[in-house]
């Protein structure tokens, strides 16, 4: 219970909800009591027990209920005899049927409150995970499955829906159901209501005793389906892949043996859980067989309590069954809800490596340079980029050269603060990015990875992503000015066009210059290309880069490329060896060096 106590925080919005529920489940366990101790006049009638009183009784207090209630049924049906035994018997059956029909309108609107809470709740835990999500750094999704992150803000938020319901059955409505009938049992004879006293704990012993293992047993249904939703995502990612190697039965293998696991989890879960019902009920009837032996003993022996009582009393008994087994079943329920709940809050509770700090400023402006001291950064304690110190001037560009690994990329995604450097600074106009706000630093830098990245959407709200107000004509000029209009105007619904998931509609090439209109649009003062134009084809490629020196051409920019066209004519080269710095200069003065950029140009590790 221990998590699912954090999540009951989100139902304080909603409390007037929660309020109007318990109201409701009062007057639907009143009534359920009622409808059963209704019965009891008709029994009387039936059997020709009452006795014959004409004057009303007197009310006396709250300790005489059940005599002075017997007491006025007596003289209500002196009263009817008089005009008919049939009177007596319509009046009792609306009665009856009142009651009834009351307990289920009380019912419904227990559940339809309880719905808005229950919703509400859950439309609040999913927002706050999606936006913690979002919030916490890339570096925590390094070692996290995409499947695994789907299963929590899915599948796991609707195990929580599941069982609030059941939190709130086992505390308010079935116990109030419980109370009210217990109380009645106890007015008509309290020693045999001592026996539902008896079997009420020991019930709930074996009961928790069954229900042990569901958290432990509940987590691992969850996990595996983490998994084998993660598979899914690799699959549709690598299907061209998986199809060309001839995989396919490889990658069936894995997700048959991961849904043969959570298979045989599910099994060993529900088979655990629907024992609930059974035993519960199993319990119930054992209380009721004795109750039967006792009260038999009493009614046709002791003669110490009528027929009618007892067969109302047993009534009691039996609708004491179905709260009881509702609370079994809620409590298996809160238990899985409760393995369900770490898991979410494993997420929730999880800070982001990159925060703001709270004394932090804002930059609007960029003015100087942005200049690296000393920088060094590692992944899981293995060295990324060492010593790395730069002071880059605004209007000038660096070009970042070196073999794959030697942290070209790595400088990209700390200019942007994807990540926190461990030692050393990185300064934007002489302000550590580490004391600026996030939000503000990342609008001044316009960012095209070598990777492609589209949404399943049109190409202007693709576009939208960098600038949200800009208007048709902007976005057209930013299309324009990457080459890319070339091929949207193609379509007969031109920036309106969806991309398909992932932009899998088009070509690698397409794709690419839809992501480098995308960082014309922001129009931002620094530019950060990692292999911008490494997708595309030489037509292509010629175009673009004729594009992207002129945008950059009054920008700072950072320039990752493999192409000696991209490279040669930027104000400074960088030469990267794992990490370090080991040349730099520009073009000409490094091939003048004959030195590991030369070796580079030579041996066309560097493309013309």
């Amino acid at each position: 219970m221990e998590y699912f106590k954090k999540i009951l925080k989100y139902a304080l919005p909603y409390k007037h909800f929660a309020f109007l529920n318990i109201i409701a489940n009062i007057f639907y366990a009143f009534f359920g009591t009622l409808s059963m101790i209704s019965l009891f006049p008709m029994l009387k009638v039936l059997f020709n027990q009452t006795e014959t009183l004409t004057t009303a009784p007197q009310w006396t207090g709250i300790s005489n209920i059940v005599d002075y209630s017997e007491a006025y049924l007596n003289y209500f049906v002196t009263l009817k005899k008089s005009e008919g035994n049939d009177d007596v018997l319509i009046f009792m059956i609306l009665i009856i049927v009142s009651t009834f029909l009351l307990k289920n309108l009380f019912n419904y609107l227990s559940l339809f409150f309880i719905t808005y809470l229950r919703n509400g709740v859950i439309k609040d835990v999913r927002n706050e995970l999606y936006d913690k999500i979002t919030e916490l750094s890339v570096s925590y999704y390094s070692g996290k499955k995409k499947g695994d992150v789907l299963s929590r803000i899915s599948s796991d938020v609707i195990e929580l829906q599941t069982s609030f319901l059941g939190i709130l059955e086992l505390i308010v409505k079935e116990p109030l159901m419980i109370i009210f009938t217990l109380a009645s049992m106890i007015l008509i004879n309290s020693k045999l209501a001592l026996f539902v006293f008896i079997f009420i704990p020991i019930s709930g012993l074996i009961i928790s005793f069954i229900g042990k293992s569901l958290k432990r047993k509940s987590n691992k249904v969850q996990k595996e389906q983490g998994l084998f939703l993660s598979l899914v995502d690799e699959t549709l990612n690598g299907l061209k892949i998986i199809k060309s190697f001839t995989s396919e039965s490889l990658f069936k293998k894995k997700f048959n043996d991961s849904t043969k696991k959570y298979y045989d989890f599910s099994n060993s879960l529900l088979n655990r859980t629907n024992l609930a019902g059974p035993i519960s009920e199993f319990l119930g009837i054992c209380s009721i067989t004795i109750l039967l032996w006792y009260g038999g003993q009493m009614v046709l022996v002791d003669n110490s309590l009528d027929p009618s009582s007892f067969m109302v009393f047993l009534g009691l008994a039996y609708n004491i069954l179905t709260p009881f087994k509702a609370i079994s079943k809620a409590s298996y329920k809160v238990k899985k809800g409760n393995a369900a709940a770490e898991r979410v809050l494993q997420v929730l509770d999880n800070k982001s490596l990159i925060e703001d700090p709270k004394n932090n400023k804002q930059i609007l402006n960029f003015q100087k340079s942005i200049e690296f001291k000393n920088v060094n950064f590692s992944y899981n304690n293995e060295n990324a980029v060492k010593e790395f110190s730069f002071n880059l001037k605004k209007g000038e560009t660096l070009a970042l050269v070196g073999q794959s690994g030697s942290g070209k990329s790595t400088i990209a995604n700390l200019v942007n603060r994807f990540y926190d450097i461990k030692n050393g600074e990185i300064l934007i106009d002489g302000l550590n990015i580490k004391t600026i706000t996030k939000n503000s630093l990342r609008k001044l830098i316009g960012l095209v990875t070598q990777d492609s990245i589209l949404f399943n959407d049109t190409i202007k709200n693709n576009l939208l992503v960098a600038q949200n107000n800009a208007t048709d004509d902007e976005i057209i000029e930013a299309l324009k000015i990457a080459n890319a209009w070339e091929f949207v105007k193609e379509f007969s619904d031109g920036i309106y066009h969806n991309v398909g998931d992932s932009g899998n509609k088009l070509s690698g090439g397409q794709k690419q210059r839809l992501s480098i209109a995308r960082a014309v649009l922001k129009n931002p003062p620094i530019m950060v290309l990692d292999e911008a134009t490494s997708a595309l084809d030489p037509e292509s490629e010629k175009l673009v880069q004729n594009a992207l020196e002129k945008m950059t051409m009054n920008r700072t920019s950072i320039v990752i490329a493999h192409r000696l066209s991209t490279i040669k004519n930027a104000k400074h080269i960088a030469v990267l060896d794992r990490g370090c710095i080991v040349e730099k200069g520009n073009h000409e003065e490094l091939m003048k060096l004959k030195g590991v950029y030369y070796k580079y140009v030579n041996m066309q590790s560097l493309e013309k």
